[in-house]
């Protein structure tokens, strides 16, 4: 039975709650249902279903809700027969079609037509599937602490890998909410022609910009004022007080500092009440590093097209403190953003230090010796610079972007470690298998010039049930359907409220998805020969296959794009 609707993309969160709802049936519409309801407790819907994922699960079922779940609903876990009538004539908007179930041992399990769902998402170049379902509006300003000067701009040479880390990090994230229909600015705008601008280029980071002699000081002007006209600017009456970050200093420092302006920061957090700050933020010296920073914010959020923007610090956990004495500060001089703290762990290297000029100097060095091993003489020219230059970004990403934010990372920088060409390990064999789907459809033009094999037809003139590799199936219901809401999911952290000044975002989840896509893709590549022996019976499935791996090329580019790392054609 083919129950879809045509118009609607497949999605995999309305499919788990159409499903649900079919379960429970009533119960839905009951209020706390989930609560005790006479002597039974019915779980959440989203608790009822799940996902299946692993190749060995989806042979039978593609979900699965459990016996222990089927037990709080029905008495001795028996499904009624209308109940079961329900689910296996399920449909609606996005909801993946259903071919059959039944309930075993492990609970009832559901199978997806599958053919039709590959028909829906192929037939039409699968162009909704590589974007978020969803557009949002609003302005976000990427604070990128380490990049302000302190008092000077910031250097390749002393820019700490825990610093690369905060910046690789909101380059990503600034792709993934632009994306998502996001107005993305970033901060601090930097000085041109510098070295560290020099650096994030290499890394493939387009930071902004502004001329050398460029200033802010009509800003920075008005921050100052701003701070001294505010009522949490602490008064020669109040003085004695512990100072923010400090302790009792000496005679020397107190005489430095005279008449210097101070906010109390505390009252302002409390006041405002803002949640989730250190409560040791005390009061506060504004130093004129402190006014710059504050000018370079005021300068990103001017052009915001509505009146509230959220400005989102990411910062190493070690600078985490002076950030939010930072923030505090700004909200004290009148600023009414909304502003979250996006904290990284630390980036250790055991038995050496390494600056960030000294560790991309290394990837690459490797890279280009681990290509020369596998090359030879052909590693020369502009065009292996470039390819170079691309995979050691990818390299240094995927090594600092792979891991949970808030968790350290831990890098072999052994001279003799080397970076591998092959093997599951990381952006180069991400960008190896990216590579392959080009050097197969390049393969195809060729064949199609000699004569070998027809033009690719379009999908509607195709009977997608030729699918039927296991491998196939995996790369469409894991990685091409449930992709768009992967991108939605930054956007939707973002609009949590409350949980205080920290934010936490899953921003390992676009390197790991391309690293498990990898893996799968190469299993499946490495056992099934796609372009087939020129023969008219065999053409629908190569077509078939040409088809589901032309929309998986696209999906790699759009992923590869949120990490600014062009595809690479040929390796």
């Amino acid at each position: 039975m083919e129950n879809i609707e045509e118009s609607s993309p497949l999605r995999i969160t309305p499919t788990v709650r159409a499903l649900s709802s079919a379960l429970r049936g009533k119960r839905e519409n009951v209020p706390d249902s989930s609560r005790e309801n006479g002597d039974r407790i019915f779980p959440e819907p989203e608790k009822l279903w799940f996902k299946e994922s692993s190749a060995k699960n989806l042979r039978n079922r593609d979900f699965l809700s459990p016996t222990t779940m089927l037990n709080t609903l029905y008495a001795d876990g028996q499904v009624p027969p209308a109940v079961m009538s329900r689910v296996l004539s399920l449909r609606g908007s996005g909801v993946l079609p259903v071919a059959g179930g039944e309930v075993m041992g492990e609970g009832l399990r559901v199978r997806v037509d599958r053919a039709a769902a590959f028909r829906s998402v192929l037939a039409d170049g699968a162009t909704e599937y590589l974007k978020p379902s969803s557009q949002k509006q609003g302005c976000v300003v990427l604070n990128c602490p380490a990049l302000h000067p302190k008092p000077n701009t910031p250097t390749p040479e002393t820019l700490t890998l825990g610093q690369l880390r905060t910046v690789l990090l909101a380059d990503h994230m600034g792709e993934l909410l632009r994306r998502q229909g996001f107005a993305v600015s970033y901060c601090p705008t930097l000085p041109e022609e510098t070295d560290i601008v020099t650096f994030l280029r290499a890394l493939g980071i387009d930071w902004p910009t502004a001329p050398a002699n460029w200033t802010n000081e009509e800003r920075e002007e008005k921050i100052q004022d701003a701070l001294e006209n505010s009522l949490y600017r602490e008064r020669e009456t109040e003085r004695g007080r512990r100072t923010s970050g400090g302790g009792g200093g000496s005679k020397a420092e107190e005489g430095e500092n005279e008449g210097a302006l101070r906010v109390n920061l505390k009252r302002v957090f409390q006041e405002e009440g803002l949640l989730g700050y250190d409560p040791s933020l005390g009061t506060c010296i504004v130093h004129r590093d402190s006014v710059s920073h504050l000018a370079q914010l005021d300068l990103a959020t001017a052009d915001c097209t509505v009146a509230m923007a959220t400005a989102l610090h990411v910062t190493s956990c070690q600078d985490e403190f002076r950030q939010q004495q930072i923030a505090v500060l700004w909200r004290a001089s009148g600023a009414t953003h909304t502003q979250r703290h996006l904290v990284c762990g630390p980036v250790k290297t055991p038995g050496s230090h390494l600056t960030a000029a000294q560790y991309l100097q290394l990837r690459r060095g490797q890279m280009k010796e681990a290509s020369e091993m596998k090359y030879g003489d052909q590693v020369e020219g502009q065009t292996w610079d470039d390819i170079i230059r691309v995979m050691t970004s990818a390299t240094v990403r995927f090594e600092l972007l792979s891991t949970v934010h808030t968790s350290p990372v831990t890098l072999d920088v052994q001279r003799e470690g080397g970076v591998s060409t092959k093997g599951p390990r990381g952006g180069v064999f991400v960008m190896y298998n990216c590579a392959r789907l080009h050097t197969l459809f390049d393969s195809y033009e060729r064949g199609l010039e000699k004569g070998l094999y027809p033009e690719i037809p379009e999908g509607s003139q195709l009977d997608f049930s030729a699918l039927k590799e296991e491998g196939e199936w995996l790369l469409l219901f894991n990685y091409l359907i449930p992709f768009s809401e992967l991108l939605d999911q930054s956007g939707q952290a973002l609009d949590c409220e409350g949980g205080g000044a920290r934010v936490n975002i899953k921003t390992e989840q676009i390197c790991r998805f391309l690293v498990s896509l990898s893996k799968d893709f190469s299993s499946y590549y490495n056992r099934v020969h796609v372009l087939g022996e020129p023969l008219p019976h065999l053409f629908n499935q190569m077509f078939c296959r040409l088809h589901l791996l032309r929309v998986l090329r696209e999906l790699y580019h759009s992923a590869l794009d949120t990490l600014n790392l062009p595809p690479i054609r040929q390796l």
